[in-house]
């Protein structure tokens, strides 16, 4: 289904107006905020809100490139033959959309939607943010279908079903690695024998390689690291952790690393030019010592006992730690934020108040930004925070409740579980039923 609502001007001459947020984890897919302009503190009230539209469910964050929004939500289908069907299958008729806004106004500017029934865990909606690169963006739904559009106006260019192309099956909580452009290649995790990772030319769609195999893919996005002037793309999957040539998909090497459940999530990270950082909920954390030779890293630390209540490292369920000089900080599995030496595994502090827990929280997350010399923290409930993070502590800057948490853990406990973008100096935050832009630009 597509809905055109305005004509589009071309796209080029915004962008050097204000810093966008094309893709998940922002420009450079380090999740740092390097716009300028941006206020010290809130005003009296909180943040200012420029506009709210209303939007369905999902997890997926939003991207701002040109003066524009990217997002994907989902419509469950609620009539009576889509319950029978439900009942009938397992699975959960409905329909994921990609909805392009006006970034200055919240106005919807054109929609495209899709057939897509759901048989995965937690079916709120879509999770990986949209991606956009020159005069594309690219979606990839939680059953797997992976879509290049046309930025301008949403039209089709090309697309792959996973579960058809590879004859694999959705994974228990859905398709939700982020695409990763790298020069003329879309990399994506698919599943299956010899395709867990996959390369499309980014503007035909035509598969370029394919490497891997594993059960299952799991949900860390395919990340790229620089090592002794080579470009290394860190594979993370259930089983193992990878590196490839990420030009034609050759493995350089393996470290095997069996991960609960399946949960790899956050992303490998260089700690300096030689150590490369992992962390996952029950497993706790792995640095690696990367060799010049591409021959097996050398395990520094792994944690020995998998765990999500007696932990040793950082054990996050979905953050990726943030790190600063020589420390890694980020929420661990029950909502404690904590401070490690990155070089050595050695806890440092923890807190609750970064997410503002009165008590150990299963799953409690928080998504940090660094910006210049402090950090954005928007928490599970919520909140927007401004902080400073040191191996002397948490310091608290501002904090302001900004948005309603109504989605749902397993529990039913309130949440909200997307990454902000940070773009043209403003906050751009979901949740199930509204998206917002508030203003964090500096007053003159």
């Amino acid at each position: 289904m597509r809905l055109i609502l305005v004509l589009l001007p071309a796209l080029a001459p915004l962008s050097a107006l204000a810093d966008d947020w094309p893709q998940w984890f922002g420009p450079r897919r380090d999740g740092v905020w390097r716009e300028t302009g941006v206020l010290d503190k809130f005003p009296e009230g909180g943040p200012k809100v420029l506009w709210r539209t209303p939007i369905r469910r999902g997890y997926a964050g939003p991207a701002v490139v040109n003066n524009r929004v990217y997002l994907m939500d989902r419509q469950v289908d609620q009539s009576a033959d889509a319950k029978r069907q439900s009942a009938r299958t397992g699975a959960q008729p409905g329909s994921e959309r990609l909805l392009c806004l006006d970034s200055s106004t919240g106005k919807m500017m054109w929609e495209e939607s899709y057939p897509c029934a759901y048989t995965m865990s937690y079916p709120a909606g879509p999770r990986v943010t949209p991606l956009v690169n020159e005069e594309r963006v690219y979606t990839f739904g939680a059953e797997g279908l992976l879509l290049c559009r046309a930025a301008q106006d949403g039209s089709e260019i090309w697309k792959h079903d996973f579960k058809e192309r590879f004859g694999i099956k959705t994974q228990t909580w859905g398709f939700a690695a982020s695409p990763l452009i790298h020069g003329d290649l879309l990399i994506c995790l698919a599943g299956g024998a010899g395709s867990t990772a996959v390369a499309f030319h980014k503007k035909t769609g035509k598969e370029i390689w394919r490497s891997l195999t594993a059960a299952q893919p799991g949900y860390c996005p395919p990340q790229l690291v620089s090592h002794k002037g080579n470009d290394l793309l860190i594979i993370w999957h259930p089983e193992s952790v990878n590196a490839l040539d990420p030009r034609t998909g050759k493995q350089l090497w393996s470290v095997p690393w069996k991960i609960r459940f399946g949960l790899s999530i956050p992303v490998p990270q260089m700690i300096d030019e030689n150590h490369l950082f992992l962390s996952s909920f029950y497993n706790g954390s792995m640095l690696l010592r990367l060799k010049a030779d591409h021959s097996t890293p050398k395990i520094v630390y792994r944690t020995e006992q998998a765990s999500e209540r007696k932990t040793t490292h950082l054990h996050g369920i979905m953050n990726t730690a943030v790190l600063r000089d020589g420390h890694l900080f980020a929420a661990c599995s029950y909502g404690q934020f904590r401070c490690m030496e990155a070089l050595t595994g050695k806890r440092v502090w923890e807190s609750f108040k970064p997410i503002n827990l009165d008590k150990p929280t299963r799953w409690g997350t928080a998504f940090v930004t660094p910006h210049e010399d402090r950090y954005f923290l928007f928490t599970e409930k919520g909140d927007l925070a401004i902080a400073r993070l040191s191996p002397k502590g948490y310091e608290e800057i501002d904090r302001a409740h900004v948005i309603a948490p109504n989605g749902a853990d397993l529990r039913q406990r309130r949440i909200v579980w997307t990454h902000p973008a940070y773009a043209n100096k403003c906050a751009f935050i979901r949740n199930d039923t509204e998206i917002i832009c508030l203003s964090l630009a500096k007053e003159d």
